[in-house]
């Protein structure tokens, strides 16, 4: 599949410059800026590394999802794309979608609880950015479940027509 170079390779590229940040971030940006901040709110006690760990596990989830894109890209340039070996990484994709989904629904409950229960920091505006992210969390992963679905039905109807063929 040889046509699909001129996006394959832009693709990857950028999937390369999105890793290396992510680790730039995980490794000194966000463990530098999270302890900065414990240290000019101890009251704050022990939230900023309750942050810190959550970022850290985004991160995660999302260098797992570039992994196995760039896996998927690999299927698609060898035109294999279609075969059970794609499901694995697709399967794994969702998953780190869903681990990410639900540590921020987690986190923004236990977020809005807070806000809602102490009088002080009570904006509105707080809880339906967390509930908005939530939701959209939500759509992309209920996504990637109907994209997976459709890959399903595409390799079937592939190796029926190899077969006819």
């Amino acid at each position: 599949m040889q046509k699909m170079d001129w996006v394959v390779v832009p693709l990857r590229v950028l999937l390369v410059m999105v890793f290396i940040g992510l680790l730039v971030a995980q490794f000194l940006s966000l463990p530098g800026e999270f302890r900065q901040q414990a240290e000019e709110h101890p009251e704050a006690g022990w939230m900023p590394w309750l942050l810190l760990t959550f970022a850290i596990l985004e991160v995660v989830c999302i260098q797992i999802v570039i992994v196995c894109t760039w896996r998927l890209l690999t299927l698609v340039r060898s035109d294999r794309i279609f075969s059970e070996e794609s499901f694995v990484w697709v399967d794994v994709i969702m998953w780190a979608m869903v681990a990410a989904w639900l540590l921020l629904a987690s986190l923004s409950a236990y977020l809005v609880g807070i806000i809602y229960f102490t009088p002080e920091l009570r904006d509105p505006g707080t809880p339906i950015l967390l509930t908005g992210m939530v939701l959209i969390g939500g759509v992309v992963v209920l996504t990637i479940v109907v994209l997976r679905a459709l890959l399903r039905q595409a390799t079937v109807l592939r190796t029926d027509l190899e077969e006819v063929i």
